[in-house]
């Protein structure tokens, strides 16, 4: 099925039809070393804002989901603190493109973000930077590898809440630069159809880090387990509503937390399909694949920063560190 999405290779073209030069290393915006200093698996459950009360979200909540949100504060020091990136890269399951993989290359995105089913916890303000030169490098190095590729440039985009919740979570700050990336509709049609075409994206994602030299942390904004419940409380943040869908969709979560948390990484090629099989896992849009793909599907564990339900959903906060790095 992933053929579908390809195109024959080819030199990757500007607009005017004439063939783009490689692009030349850039030097890094810090001394330390270029390349993905960090990976992520960053949830992106809207409950998660509305529990922590940002100025930028219009409701108000009194807390809630208190151990994904703790996790998500160890995350954010250690990519402030230790990681100091010059760029987030994002993957998100609801910027759906039914045709090829969009890259956001709008320079200052600014709007108002909604959550269509959960409009009373989720109408977020968003004001942020794009790196447009990684983004177009990306969206190059993408379609030279066959894929079927659009540079985003509109300003009026209205970024989607997955996007924006993942950023958010990992830098409240917003002073980061961003490359949002797009989820091709394929996967939610077909559930083991298209990881390979998110390894080839995952490739490209790296080749343009590289070539640009950034210090880049990647963002896969996926929830695990997906069933969930059709009705909420009447608080919303009624933890004790909170819980697994059923012991099935917990226990296949477990299997493959107890698998990154062992590692390598290659083991979890075959144990993602087998994930989404189980529990319709959110992991079939990709980002999961993507973000270790470009990584190299790294021979390293995997340190799970913590786990928690969402209307029943399971969701992980899980860093991975580049071979030859440590946790500090």
């Amino acid at each position: 099925m992933s053929k579908v999405f390809r195109v024959p290779l080819m030199p990757a073209r500007g607009s005017s039809g004439t063939t783009t030069a490689p692009r030349a290393p850039q030097p890094a915006a810090t001394s330390a070393r270029p390349g993905i200093v960090a990976g992520c698996l960053s949830p992106h459950p809207p409950h998660l804002i509305y529990g922590e009360n940002p100025p930028q979200n219009e409701p108000r909540s009194t807390g809630g989901w208190e151990t994904l949100r703790w996790a998500y504060e160890r995350l954010r020091a250690r990519i402030r603190e230790v990681h100091k990136p010059d760029v987030l890269i994002v993957h998100a399951p609801h910027w759906i493109t039914m045709v090829g993989h969009h890259v956001n290359c709008a320079p200052n995105p600014r709007g108002l973000s909604v959550e269509p089913i959960f409009p009373h916890l989720f109408r977020y303000r968003y004001d942020f930077r794009t790196d447009v030169e990684l983004g177009e490098a990306i969206a190059d190095e993408a379609s030279g590898l066959g894929l079927v590729t659009r540079k985003m440039r509109d300003p009026r985009v209205r970024v989607d809440y997955a996007t924006i919740g993942a950023l958010h979570l990992a830098n409240p700050a917003w002073d980061i630069p961003v490359v949002s990336l797009s989820a091709n509709n394929n996967p939610y049609f077909y559930s083991d159809a298209s990881l390979e075409e998110m390894e080839v994206l995952g490739e490209a994602t790296r080749r343009a880090i590289e070539a640009t030299g950034r210090r880049a942390v990647l963002l896969a904004s996926n929830s695990l387990s997906h069933l969930h419940w059709h009705e909420e409380p009447e608080l919303p943040e009624d933890m004790e509503r909170e819980h697994p869908y059923n012991n099935h969709q917990y226990r296949w979560d477990m299997k493959l937390l107890e698998a990154i948390r062992r590692g390598p990484t290659a083991p979890l090629r075959e144990l993602i399909p087998e994930h989404i099989e189980a529990t319709a896992s959110e992991t079939k849009a990709g980002s999961l694949t993507w973000m270790l793909a470009a990584m190299g599907w790294p021979k390293v564990a995997g340190d799970v920063l913590g786990y928690g339900t969402i209307i029943g959903t399971g969701n992980a906060v899980v860093e991975w560190l580049p071979e030859g790095s440590h946790h500090g």
